[in-house]
């Protein structure tokens, strides 16, 4: 009886990579300009969120200290702090997981779920749903007209709709993939990060794969 052992990629000494495909792949340290603007922006935006903080709760020291207040303006001054902070939040995801996705893999971005780019997108549209709901809670406490803050309820629940069926729809993306083909993007990234391969070889267990996947549909 014959044993068939799984069959194994070819590896980059016997193809070696060409020289336009290994200059395509060390390119992908163009994304380092990308990476720090965004993080650059994110410090920026926490700054102002902290100066925001300071300058919020000093308000809310002096006005209760000078006797009765209205607790509207204060909640809607803590919200557009919670607000800005989240906003930083979203570049700062962008920041790093554009670093672990195209530089080098990150636990922190692996421990927030984050291994690709549907990953990504996935954490951005979660964080800015949240920041839609609190500038509507800003609109609502406001209340000023309310037929308006009416009409922006609905325009966001649209939006929020929108970016639900996306997330959706990339959750099913990502799994129809790990499914048809689990191992192949954990083996490019550590052929690509750490064995410094940017030529990608095909192995005959994904040919078979890809053949056995397309005769089922």
């Amino acid at each position: 009886m014959t044993v068939r052992r799984p069959s194994r990629p070819t590896s980059s000494n016997d193809h070696p990579p060409t020289p336009f495909s290994r200059a395509i792949g060390q390119s992908r340290y163009i994304v380092l300009l990308a990476v720090a603007s965004v993080l650059l922006v994110a410090v920026a935006l926490f700054m102002i969120g902290v100066v925001q903080a300071a300058t919020g709760i000093w308000s809310a020291v002096k006005i209760v200290y000078k006797g009765p207040f209205e607790a509207t303006t204060l909640t809607i001054s803590f919200l557009e702090i919670v607000s800005t902070m989240l906003k930083a939040v979203v570049f700062y995801i962008i920041g790093v997981g554009l670093y672990s996705l195209f530089i080098a893999p990150l636990n922190l971005t692996l421990s927030l779920g984050v291994e690709t780019l549907n990953d990504l997108e996935d954490k951005i549209i979660s964080v800015v749903v949240v920041i839609l709901a609190v500038t509507f809670l800003e609109h609502f406490v406001r209340w000023r007209e309310p037929l308006e803050t009416l009409q922006f309820g609905g325009a966001l629940s649209i939006v929020v709709s929108a970016l639900v069926f996306f997330q959706r729809h990339s959750h099913q993306a990502k799994a129809a993939q790990q499914a048809n083909a689990p191992d192949v993007t954990a083996r490019a990234k550590k052929e690509l990060f750490e064995e410094d391969t940017e030529q990608h070889a095909i192995s005959q267990d994904e040919i078979e794969g890809q053949t056995k996947n397309a005769g089922e549909e």
